[in-house]
């Protein structure tokens, strides 16, 4: 099992730090959620015009901080007037992974510009036990783990998690990157339900967990748990932690 996952399961995800209360992705929410006792940490990455490594995750700061501008086009400089809620800066990845040593983050990388400076980040701060690196787009996560390496762990993108889903129907052997070691997947997709008891088997019968995104509401993570996922990523962090305290799941 790969460093990362060395953790008793179910894990609580703290998505975006805890989205709910509407400071996303920022110092104010990571220290909150880690308060609360939260020890995994989903957050978002994009890559500066300057080849900085920027905590966020749309690719434009506008439903955020109400003004305009693309990540990709502004510097590091240009993002330290920048406020989130009124008073939260924009992070940098190497300063959230200094700030919390004992957290392990799951990052989405959002986009191209963002790959290089992401993985050069991780290993920089020795951080390739603590960190995931996951992306929508296998393409993107193709080039991750080229640079990367096997050390560092990864989820599926959307074509390997459908590749998954098929194989868990007809009982089919497929081979992963050795870098994978989670499939992190929402409950449905449209009208097909992607997290049921054939696909939790399966999953778990070829060494990887199940993480579902996002769960906000008590019944559904009620569900999942029963059903044997390995991880549940929520913006309520305190409800998540209320059904894990519930269930006595919530570690000490």
């Amino acid at each position: 099992m790969h460093p990362y996952l060395d953790a008793p399961t179910p894990i609580a995800f703290a998505h975006r730090g805890g989205a709910a209360d509407g400071d996303e992705n920022t110092a104010e929410a990571f220290a909150r959620a880690v308060g609360l006792g939260y020890r995994y940490v989903e957050t978002d990455v994009h890559g500066t015009r300057d080849g900085v490594a920027v905590v966020f995750h749309d690719s434009d700061l506008r439903r955020l901080t109400g003004q305009p501008g693309q990540i990709r086009n502004l510097t590091i400089k240009d993002l330290e007037t920048v406020r989130v809620a009124g008073s939260a800066a924009v992070p940098r990845l190497d300063d959230v992974l200094a700030a919390w040593p004992q957290v392990r983050f799951n990052i989405d990388v959002k986009a191209t510009p963002g790959i290089e400076p992401t993985v050069q980040t991780v290993k920089d701060a020795k951080a390739q036990d603590r960190v995931l690196l996951a992306s929508f787009s296998d393409t993107r996560l193709a080039q991750i783990r080229k640079l990367a390496g096997p050390e560092i762990a990864t989820s599926l993108g959307m074509r390997g998690v459908t590749r998954l889903w098929l194989a868990s129907r007809r009982n089919k052997q497929i081979k992963m990157h050795p870098s994978v070691v989670a499939a992190q997947v929402p409950p449905r997709y449209g009208r097909l339900t992607v997290v049921d008891p054939r696909f939790v088997a399966y999953t778990h019968r070829l060494g990887l967990q199940v993480h579902v995104w996002t769960i906000d509401d008590p019944e559904p993570m009620h569900h999942l748990l029963d059903l044997g996922v390995d991880g549940i990523m929520t913006d309520r962090v305190d409800v998540l932690r209320d059904v894990y305290i519930a269930r006595g799941l919530w570690p000490a």
